[in-house]
C-alpha cells in the first residue's frame, strides 16, 4: 500500500520533501514490522513439562537448556519401564538430583552424578525394600510443592523440609538448597545408583579444598562404556567430608572404587541457601573446570534461570502459532520443548569430545552431538530440524560422519559415544541422505555418500542375507520383515542421492535393493510377512500377532508393517493390484480389531483399529490417502490423532516420546504437513489446526501458514494458495518452505471433490 502511495505522489508531482517524508515513514514502518517479527514472545508460559511424565511417555522432568548436555532433575526410588527417564508422575519419592537423563526412551540409562541434600544421620543405602526411611536416604514429596518450567525445577523434600531449586546451562547444573535453620546440613554425592538401569564400574571423588569436589563416574548399561567427569563448587565451606565404599564410612579426601558415595557436612545456622555449581565433561575433570569457567563464573542463580528461559524462548519463537484454543497452545509448545531436549551437545567448550572409538578428539572443527534415537527420529524429528534448525544440520551430519569414521558405520542408536545397535535397519542413512538431498552444506558430501554406501554394504545385523536372497529369511534372522523393510527404505535414500550425484552404478544397485520390499508382500493376503530361506511363507499367518521380539516384526504386527514402504507408495499400490484394493485395506487398518497376543510389546499403543500411533512405524500411514487422491481421509485421521492421542495431561502421549519423535509428529501435523518419504523433502498436506503459524526457516526468511475458515468442523482443505497463486497439489516441496513465503489453506466442513484428487496433484515417490 505504501509503495502504491509513493507512485501516486510521484505521478501527481508532489514535492520531493513529501516524497522523502513518506519514504522515511515506509522505512520506519518496515523496521517496526521487522522488530515485531524478531521480538521474543513469552512462549515458555505455554510449556507444561508434566505432559508425558505419566502414562508411558517417559519424558525427562527437570532443568535444562535446548540441546544441552546437562539435564538436571529428580530421580524417583522406583525402577522399571515407566521410569526410563528416572521420574514418573505417579511416584512421590526422590533419592537424588542427577545431571544426565534420557527423555522418552524405552530403555533406561544415565542418571549420572546425583546430589541429595539431607539432615541428620541417614543410611547410605539407595534402593531397598521395607522401611525406606530407616534403610535409605530417600524423601517423599508433595506434588503441590513442585514447580516446573523450562530451565527450572523446584520441590520441597518432605522428610528433611529442604527446599530444592535447580537450573542449568549447557554443561552445568546449578543447585540451590534452603535448609531448616537448625540441625545438621549435609549433601550426599552419589556415584552408585544412577536411575537403576546401569552398573557402576568405577567412581572417583576428590576433595580439592573446602569448596571444591571433583570426580568421575564410569558405568556399564545400555551405553556399554559410559564415562562422565565433573567438578562441583560449593558456595559455603565444607567442614567435614566422608567417603564410603560399600556403605562403610571412612575418612579421607579421595577414593576410587566401584561404589563411591561422598557426604559433605556444612555448619551454618541461618536460612541463607547453599548453592552448588556442577560442571560435567565427557573428557576430563580439567575440561569440566574449563566448562565451569566459561559458562558459569558467578553465583547468580536467578540470572542462570533467566538465561535458560531466554534460551528456550529463542528456540520456541522459531514457530509462532495463533489460535484461540489454549490447550492446543500448551500441547504445541510443550511438543516444541520436548523436540529440543536431544540430541545433546556432547563436547566441551574447548571443542574436545570423546569419540565412538573411546579416543579423545581435541579441538574439533564442528559441534559434536550425541543421543541419536534414529529409528524413531528419522521419521519426523529430523525433517522438522531441517526446517527450523538449519543452522545445526552441518554439525548434526558431521557428528554422524565422525561416528562412521570411528566405528566404520553410521550410527544406529548412539548414546554418549556408545553404539547400542538398538532397533532395526540403517536409520542413520536417511538422515544423512535427507540433509544431502536438501542441499545443506558444512560437511563433506563425498564422505557422506561413502559412509551411507559402506554402512549399507556391511554383513552385520542380517545385511549379508540381502546379498544372497534379496530378503532376510525368518529362519536366520529374528524380526526379519521389520529389518528388511527398514533396510529397503534406507537403500532407497542412497539410490536417490547416487542418482543426483551421477553415480549410476550405485543408483542401479541400491534401487534394486530398495525394491526388496516386494519380497515380503504376499499378494494372496495383502500383508507383508516372513519368508524362510527356501522361499516359503511363515505359516500360519496371524496378522494381529505383535509378540515382543519373537515374530517377524519389531514392536508391531503385519497390519502395521504392511505400509512400511514410504519410499515407493506407487509400487506398493501396484502390489495391491489397484488403488481401490489398496484403499480398502488402508480403510480396514483403522477399523479392524484383534488380539495381539499376551506377549505383545507394550510399545504397540495409541490404537485406532490396528493403527498404532504410540509407535513410530505407523506415523506416516495416515498420509497415504493423499497418494490415492483421497486427502479428506488424511484430514479426518490427522485431526482425530491430534485430538485424542495428544492431551495436556501428564499421560498426554499415547506412547514413548522417543527423544522428540512423538512431539515432532504433532508439530508438523498441526502445522498441516508431514514428510512421508524418509528423505527428499516432499511434505504431504493433512489438516492444519492453527489460524496462523509464522516459521523462521533460517537466513532471515519466514514461511507463514494462514488458515481461513478453520474450526473443529472445518477440517477439510478446500483449496490452497502459495504466495498468492492457486496451488492444487496436496503436498509441498522443502525448497518452497526453505525459500519462505505464504501458504494459505482455505478450509471447509465437507470434503472437496476436486482439491488433491487428480493424479497430477498427488504426492509422488521419487524413486
Amino acid at each position: 500500500m505504501y509503495f502504491k502511495l509513493i507512485i501516486f505522489m510521484m505521478k501527481t508531482n508532489l514535492t520531493s520533501f513529501m516524497l522523502k517524508l513518506l519514504a522515511l515513514h515506509v522505512f520506519l514502518f518496515n523496521i517496526s514490522c521487522s522488530e515485531r517479527a524478531d521480538k521474543l514472545d513469552d512462549l515458555t508460559q505455554y510449556v507444561d513439562p508434566y505432559i508425558g511424565t505419566g502414562g508411558h511417555g517417559h519424558v525427562f522432568l527437570g532443568a535444562n537448556v535446548p540441546f544441552g548436555a546437562v539435564q538436571l532433575g529428580p530421580v524417583n526410588h522406583s525402577v522399571g519401564w515407566d521410569w526410563c527417564s528416572g521420574y514418573h508422575y505417579s511416584d512421590s519419592t526422590i533419592i537424588g538430583f542427577s545431571h544426565t537423563h534420557l527423555s522418552g526412551t524405552g530403555i533406561g540409562d544415565l542418571g549420572d552424578i546425583a546430589f541429595m541434600p539431607v539432615t541428620g544421620d541417614v543410611k547410605l543405602k539407595q534402593r531397598t525394600k521395607g522401611d525406606f526411611y530407616t534403610n535409605t536416604f530417600l524423601s517423599l514429596f508433595r506434588r503441590d510443592t513442585e514447580r516446573v518450567q523450562p530451565g527450572y525445577y523446584a520441590v520441597n523434600l518432605e522428610r528433611y523440609d529442604i527446599d530444592v531449586e535447580l537450573t542449568a546451562t549447557k554443561r552445568i547444573g546449578m543447585h540451590k538448597y534452603t535448609f531448616p535453620d537448625a540441625g545438621d546440613k549435609r549433601v550426599i554425592i552419589d556415584l552408585v545408583q544412577g536411575i537403576g538401569w546401569d552398573t557402576p564400574v568405577e567412581g572417583y571423588l576428590l576433595m580439592e579444598n573446602d569448596t571444591v569436589i571433583s570426580g568421575y563416574r564410569f558405568s556399564k548399561g545400555w551405553a556399554k562404556d559410559q564415562r562422565i567427569f565433573f567438578t562441583a563448587v560449593f558456595s559455603k565451606p565444607i567442614v567435614k567430608f566422608a567417603l564410603t565404599p560399600d556403605s562403610l564410612i571412612s575418612a579421607g579426601i579421595s577414593l576410587k572404587s566401584s561404589r563411591v558415595i561422598g557426604v559433605a557436612d556444612f555448619d551454618f545456622q541461618n536460612s541463607e541457601p547453599l548453592c552448588i555449581k556442577v560442571a560435567i565433561s565427557p573428557v576430563s575433570i580439567e575440561n569440566a573446570k574449563l566448562n565451569m569457567q566459561a559458562e558459569l563464573p558467578h553465583w547468580d542463580f536467578e540470572k542462570v534461570f533467566q538465561n535458560a528461559d531466554k534460551a528456550w524462548n529463542e528456540e520456541l519463537n522459531k514457530i509462532k502459532v495463533k489460535t484461540g484454543n489454549q490447550k492446543d497452545l500448551r500441547k504445541f509448545y510443550t511438543a516444541m520443548y520436548h523436540s529440543m531436549v536431544a540430541p545433546v551437545e556432547f563436547q566441551d567448550v574447548n571443542m574436545d569430545y570423546k569419540g565412538a572409538d573411546g579416543k579423545v578428539y581435541k579441538n574439533a572443527d564442528f559441534k559434536n552431538y550425541s543421543i541419536f534415537s534414529l529409528w524413531d527420529t528419522y521419521r519426523a524429528a529430523h525433517p522438522l530440524m531441517t526446517i527450523i534448525h538449519p543452522e545445526k544440520m552441518g554439525d548434526i551430519v558431521n557428528s554422524m560422519l565422525h561416528i562412521y569414521l570411528q566405528q566404520t558405520k553410521l550410527p544406529v542408536w548412539h548414546l554418549v559415544a556408545n553404539e547400542t545397535d538398538c532397533m532395526v535397519g540403517n536409520p542413520g542413512i536417511p538422515v544423512v541422505a535427507d540433509a544431502c538431498l536438501k542441499e545443506f552444506t558444512g560437511f563433506d558430501k563425498d564422505l557422506a555418500f561413502k559412509a551411507m554406501r559402506n554402512s549399507a554394504l556391511l554383513d552385520e545385523r542380517g545385511l549379508k542375507y540381502i546379498k544372497t536372497f534379496g530378503y532376510l529369511p525368518f529362519d536366520s534372522v529374528v524380526e526379519s520383515v521389520a529389518k528388511g523393510l527398514e533396510y529397503a527404505l534406507a537403500d532407497a535414500t542412497i539410490a536417490l542421492l547416487a542418482q543426483k550425484q551421477g553415480k549410476m552404478e550405485d543408483y542401479e544397485l541400491f534401487l534394486e535393493r530398495a525394491l526388496n520390499y516386494r519380497n515380503y508382500f504376499d499378494k494372496s493376503t495383502h500383508f507383508m510377512r516372513g519368508k524362510d530361506s527356501e522361499g516359503n511363507w511363515r505359516t500360519p499367518l496371524d496378522p494381529f500377532d505383535a509378540s515382543h521380539r519373537t515374530n517377524d516384526y519389531t514392536e508391531g504386527n503385519a497390519w502395521q508393517y504392511t505400509w512400511l514402504v514410504p519410499h515407493d507408495i506407487e509400487g506398493l499400490i501396484e502390489l495391491f493390484g489397484s488403488e481401490d484394493s489398496f484403499t480398502a485395506k488402508l480403510d480396514s487398518l483403522f477399523i479392524i480389531e484383534g488380539d495381539m497376543g499376551e506377549h505383545a510389546s507394550p510399545d504397540v499403543s495409541g490404537l485406532i483399529g490396528q493403527y498404532a500411533h504410540g509407535n513410530e512405524p505407523s506415523h506416516h500411514i495416515i498420509y497415504l490417502y493423499n497418494y490415492v487422491g483421497q486427502p479428506w481421509k488424511t484430514a479426518e485421521k490427522v485431526r482425530e490423532v491430534l485430538s485424542l492421542m495428544y492431551t495436556d495431561e501428564p499421560a498426554g502421549l499415547s506412547g514413548n516420546e522417543d527423544v522428540g519423535q512423538m512431539s515432532s509428529w504433532y508439530i508438523l501435523s498441526s502445522l498441516g504437513f508431514y514428510q512421508v518419504a524418509p528423505a527428499g523433502g516432499i511434505y504431504v498436506f493433512g489438516s492444519p489446526i492453527f489460524d496462523e503459524a509464522v516459521i523462521h526457516v533460517g537466513n532471515g526468511k519466514l514461511f507463514i501458514i494462514k488458515t481461513e475458515n478453520n474450526s473443529e468442523v472445518n477440517k477439510y482443505i478446500q483449496s490452497v494458495e502459495l504466495n498468492g497463486t492457486i496451488y492444487n497439489k496436496s503436498f509441498i516441496d522443502f525448497k518452497d518452505i526453505k525459500n519462505g513465503g505464504i501458504l494459505k489453506f482455505i478450509m471447509g466442513g465437507e470434503p472437496s471433490d476436486t482439491w488433491g484428487v487428480s493424479l497430477e496433484n498427488r504426492p509422488y515417490s521419487q524413486l
